[in-house]
């Protein structure tokens, strides 16, 4: 008999793979991580993402169909949400936070 991981717990446990991310409590009930001090996103649950990215690189993945608006801030543009609809959905889901987490690294380094 094999166990399958929820999502949040298989995102979570490689996101502190990554060197330098910490997790803690988010608003709102989410979980939120952040390398120093930086919160590269968080999530609710098992069922969604939110990010902040810049315009220009939200208009790119709205454009993808890899994110869409935050539910709380629909008109603007940087803060994103993406659902968790299945397995399929969490290696992009990674991939987003990997976007987030490397720009950290480079202000970490300016």
């Amino acid at each position: 008999m094999t166990t399958t991981q929820a999502p949040s717990a298989r995102i979570t446990a490689e996101l502190l793979r990554w060197p330098g991310v910490e997790s803690g409590p988010g608003r709102f009930g989410a979980t939120a991580f952040s390398v120093s001090n930086r919160e590269i996103g968080h999530l609710h649950g098992d069922h969604a993402a939110h990010f902040s990215f810049p315009r220009s690189q939200w208009r790119e993945l709205l454009a993808e169909g890899r994110i869409e608006p935050h539910p709380v801030f629909p008109d603007r543009e940087g803060p994103a949400a993406r659902r968790i609809a299945g397995d399929g959905d969490i290696d992009d889901v990674l991939a987003l936070f990997r976007l987030n987490y490397e720009r950290a690294l480079l202000r970490g380094q300016a």
